[in-house]
C-alpha cells in the first residue's frame, strides 16, 4: 500500500509538520530539561504527542480536565500528573493508577480532594490573573487546613497568564517577576518543594518557579509566533478551496475548525476577511481555483485542536502518522 499524502486527507484536517515538531521538542528539552518542565497537555490533547515529550525527558505533565488526567494515566503516562484546575468532585481522580496532584484554592476544593481519595495538592495562588487562586496571604491557612485533612501539600501554583502574551519581552519579564514574588511569598507560608508556574511566553524569563507549565510551545500558533520565541509553527489546518469569486475565495475551514478567541487565523499570501461556521473567506494573491489546498494557521492552538478528532504528522506532503486527539472531553 502506498503512503498517504496530503491529497488523501479529508479537509479540514489538522496537520503537524514533523521537522518543526522535532525542533520544538528538542529546543524546550535543552532549555528546561527533565523535571524543570511540566508540559501542559491541554494544548494538544494527544497522548501520542505526550509520549514524544516524555521521550525528550519531560515525564511529568499538567492537565486541565479530569478526562485528560484519565487518558494520560490509561496511556501509561501517569508518573506525576497535576490537575492545574479546581474540582468539586474528585472521585474519578482518586481512582486513577497514577500519582495525582490537584490544585486547590478553598476549603471546599480541599474537602473535595480529600473525599475523592486524592492524596496530594498544590495551593493555587492568584498572582494577578483574575481566575482561580487564593490570595497570597491566605495560602498558608489553606495549606494548614489541607494537612489537617490528611493531604500532602507539595507546594504552590500560580499562573501569570496575564503576562505570557505581552509583546515586549522586557515588560513580560518584569511583570513575570512581580507575579512570582507574590507566589514566593505564598510559598514561604505553605512550604513544600514545588513552585509551579509559567507558560510558553515566560518559559525563558521565569527563573523563580521550580517547574514551568508551558503547553503551546510544542505546536505554536500565530499569537505566540509574534513574540519571537525560539519555537516554530508546527500546526496548521489543511483546507480546500470550495468557491471562487471575483476578488476572494472560500475554503472549508470555519469557526467549527478553529479557535477564534485570539482573532482571525492567517493564510499565507492572502488577507483573511472573516470566518463563518464552515467557511473561511479570504482574498488570495495570486488567485486560486476550486479544489486547491491551503494551510490555515490558527491564532490559538488549544481550542483549535479540541475541535478535531485526529491530527496528522507530515513530512513534506507525506503523512507519516495519524494520531487521535484522545484527551478531548471532560
Amino acid at each position: 500500500m502506498s503512503a498517504r499524502t496530503l491529497d488523501d486527507l479529508q479537509t479540514p484536517a489538522l496537520v503537524v509538520d514533523a521537522d518543526s515538531l522535532d525542533h520544538n521538542l528538542a529546543t524546550m528539552a535543552a532549555a528546561l530539561p527533565g523535571p524543570r518542565m511540566r508540559p501542559h497537555v491541554k494544548a494538544h490533547k494527544c497522548t501520542a504527542l505526550a509520549r514524544r515529550q516524555a521521550a525528550h525527558g519531560h515525564r511529568t505533565f499538567t492537565c486541565a480536565t479530569i478526562r485528560e488526567m484519565e487518558g494520560m494515566a490509561a496511556a501509561g503516562l501517569g508518573e506525576d500528573l497535576l490537575l492545574a484546575n479546581e474540582v468539586t468532585d474528585a472521585r474519578r481522580l482518586g481512582r486513577l493508577d497514577a500519582r495525582v496532584t490537584v490544585a486547590v484554592d478553598s476549603a471546599a476544593t480541599i474537602d473535595a480532594a480529600a473525599a475523592g481519595g486524592v492524596r496530594e495538592v498544590l495551593i493555587d495562588v492568584n498572582v494577578g490573573l483574575p481566575r482561580c487562586g487564593c490570595m497570597p496571604d491566605d495560602a498558608g491557612r489553606l495549606a494548614d487546613y489541607a494537612r489537617r485533612k490528611g493531604l500532602g501539600v507539595r507546594g504552590v501554583m500560580g499562573y501569570e497568564g496575564h503576562v505570557v502574551g505581552l509583546d515586549d519581552r522586557a515588560t513580560r519579564a518584569r511583570l513575570c517577576e512581580d507575579s512570582m514574588q507574590l507566589l514566593l511569598a505564598a510559598h514561604r507560608a505553605v512550604g513544600g518543594g514545588v513552585v509551579s508556574a509559567g507558560g510558553t511566553g515566560t518559559f525563558d524569563c521565569n527563573r523563580w518557579a521550580t517547574e514551568i507549565q508551558a503547553g503551546s510551545y510544542v505546536l505554536m500558533d500565530t499569537a505566540y509566533a509574534k513574540l519571537g520565541l525560539p519555537f516554530r509553527q508546527a500546526l496548521s489546518v489543511l483546507a480546500t478551496v470550495i468557491s471562487v469569486s471575483a476578488g476572494y475565495a472560500v475554503a472549508d475551514c470555519g469557526l467549527k475548525a478553529l479557535g477564534m478567541d485570539h482573532g482571525n487565523p492567517t493564510v499565507q499570501g492572502a488577507t483573511v476577511w472573516f470566518c463563518s461556521d464552515e467557511h473561511i473567506t479570504f482574498a488570495p494573491e495570486p488567485p486560486l481555483r476550486v479544489g486547491d489546498r491551503i494551510r490555515v494557521w490558527p491564532a490559538h492552538i488549544d481550542p483549535t485542536v479540541a475541535y478535531h478528532a485526529e491530527m496528522h504528522l507530515v513530512a513534506g506532503t507525506t503523512v507519516q502518522e495519524t494520531w487521535p486527539v484522545d484527551l478531548r472531553g471532560w
